[in-house]
């Protein structure tokens, strides 16, 4: 199921519903998964409640409970998108507020199948990299942080010295 909370240009709940179907079986998820595009209070909320950060995020991912393996097999998870940071990365980006949407979904459907791109020594970089290619999507979320921690580590740092007399 996908509702939308807040909308985004070229966004229809059918096409992201289709696009999130081609997405988890290309990622090869077993089970359903339901998205929600909303605004950034409540993905700030989400967060704060789910993660104990007191700001807005651009996705989270919340993977069913493995309480029973029939209940997990058809149902993966839910994914939370804020339409607020996806508009602010596509224009930065130079890419649509739709595009960036997916880009997010993959992210967060990849996280439902278990990867973690904190821990896991590249393995969800390469494999959102691969997906996004067959998916024609834009660079991936972790590309994007790489390739920002790359011109922060290119850039020379400049301190203000104060002077006394």
């Amino acid at each position: 199921m996908v509702m939308l909370h807040k909308k985004i240009a070229g966004v229809s709940e059918e096409a992201l519903a289709r696009f999130v179907l081609r997405a988890r079986r290309a990622a090869a998820l077993r089970g359903t998964v339901n998205v929600l595009v909303t605004g950034n209070a409540a993905m700030r909320s989400l967060n704060l409640r789910f993660r104990g950060k007191n700001r807005a995020t651009d996705v989270l991912s919340f993977p069913a409970a493995p309480s029973g393996h029939h209940n997990r097999r058809t149902f993966a998870g839910e994914i939370a998108i804020s339409a607020d940071i996806a508009r602010e990365n596509a224009l930065r980006l130079g890419h649509s507020p739709a595009q960036e949407i997916k880009v997010l979904a993959l992210h967060g459907i990849l996280h439902l199948a278990g990867f973690d791109h904190e821990r896991d020594n590249g393995q969800m970089a390469r494999k959102e990299a691969r997906l996004r290619q067959a998916l024609r999507l834009p660079s991936t979320l972790i590309e994007r942080a790489q390739d920002d921690d790359r011109r922060a580590a290119k850039t020379p740092r400049h301190r203000s010295r104060l002077r006394t007399a």
